[in-house]
C-alpha cells in the first residue's frame, strides 16, 4: 500500500517566518505523497484587532460571528494559505491551496447551539463524508494539497473548523487507500511530562497512559483535543500518529527515530 503523510502545522510556526521556512523546506523534501493542514488563529486575531474586531474565546475555542468569519476566511484561505503555497512552489513542491468547500472535500454542519453559541463553527460528521476520491485524484496528479481550516455546509456558507480535527478526519478518510502517517507539528518537542521543561518529552503514549495523564493533570487544555483526534484516527485505521517539533520533520524522510511523541492504541 502506498504511503501518504498528512502533516498539521500550528500557528506558532506560521507566526515565525524563519521557522516556517525551515519547516517548508523539510516538508517539500518528504519523498512520499503528502498533504498539509495549517491553522493560523493568532494571525487572524492580530488582523481582526487591526480591523476593530475583538477575538472571543470560550474554553480556548474561538467564537465565530459573521464579522469574524469574514476575517478568518481572508486570513486562512487567502493570506496564509496562498503564501504557504507560493513558498512551496519556490521549493519545487507543486502545491494546491484548498478549503473544505473546494471540490466538496470537507462538508460540515454548523455546530448546534446548546449552552454556547459558537457561531459559524463547523463540525465534520466523520471520514465517510470526506470526498476522498477528489483528494486521491490530486495526489495521483502529483499535487500536494494544502488545506486551510475552513469547511462548508453545502448551502453556501463557509465554517471555521479546528485544524487538528481536519487533519485527523482527512487521515481517517484516506486510511482505506493508503498507509497514512499523521503528524502534528508545533513549537514543542512533543507531549511534555512537565510543561516548563521542553526536554521532558513522553516518547510513547497508549490509551491507558493517556487516561492517566489526563487524570493527573499532565495533559490539559489544547493538548486534549489534539490527542483525542489522534487516538480517533488510530482507531479508524491510520497507521501512525506522531506529535513533535516542526524542526524534527526531516527525520520522517530518513531512518532516524522520530524525537517527539508516538501514539499507539495499546502498550507494546
Amino acid at each position: 500500500m502506498q504511503k501518504v503523510h498528512i502533516i498539521k502545522i500550528g500557528g506558532n510556526i506560521l507566526d515565525n517566518p524563519e521557522r516556517l521556512q525551515r519547516f517548508l523546506i523539510d516538508f517539500a523534501q518528504l519523498p512520499v505523497p503528502k498533504l498539509l493542514v495549517h491553522g493560523g488563529g493568532k494571525i487572524a486575531s492580530t488582523i481582526g484587532l487591526q480591523l476593530g474586531i475583538e477575538p472571543q474565546y470560550v474554553e480556548g475555542r474561538r467564537l465565530t460571528d459573521a464579522e469574524t468569519l469574514r476575517v478568518v476566511t481572508m486570513v486562512y484561505a487567502g493570506l496564509i494559505n496562498k503564501n504557504v503555497v507560493a513558498q512551496l512552489q519556490a521549493l519545487g513542491c507543486n502545491a494546491i491551496g484548498l478549503t473544505g468547500a473546494d471540490a466538496n472535500t470537507i462538508p460540515a454542519t454548523k455546530r448546534p447551539v446548546k449552552t454556547i453559541d459558537y457561531g459559524f463553527v463547523g463540525d465534520v460528521a466523520g471520514p465517510e463524508t470526506i470526498n476522498a476520491a477528489a483528494i486521491q485524484a490530486l495526489l495521483q496528479a502529483g499535487l500536494t494539497p494544502v488545506f486551510a481550516p475552513l469547511t462548508h455546509d453545502g448551502q453556501g456558507t463557509l465554517l471555521n473548523t479546528n485544524a487538528d480535527t481536519i487533519a485527523s478526519v482527512l487521515a481517517t478518510a484516506l486510511a482505506p487507500y493508503y498507509e497514512v502517517k499523521l503528524v502534528y507539528c508545533f513549537e514543542k518537542k512533543g507531549v511534555l511530562a512537565d510543561a516548563e521543561d521542553d526536554d521532558s518529552v513522553i516518547q510513547r503514549i497508549d490509551q491507558d497512559k493517556y487516561k492517566m495523564l489526563k487524570q493527573d493533570g499532565v495533559v490539559t487544555q489544547g493538548m486534549i483535543p489534539k490527542l483525542d483526534n489522534a487516538f480517533a484516527a488510530l482507531q479508524q485505521g491510520v497507521s501512525a500518529v506522531l506529535i513533535g517539533e516542526a524542526d524534527a520533520l526531516a527525520s520522517l524522510a530518513t531512518d532516524e527515530a522520530f524525537s517527539g511523541t508516538t501514539l499507539q492504541l495499546q502498550h507494546g
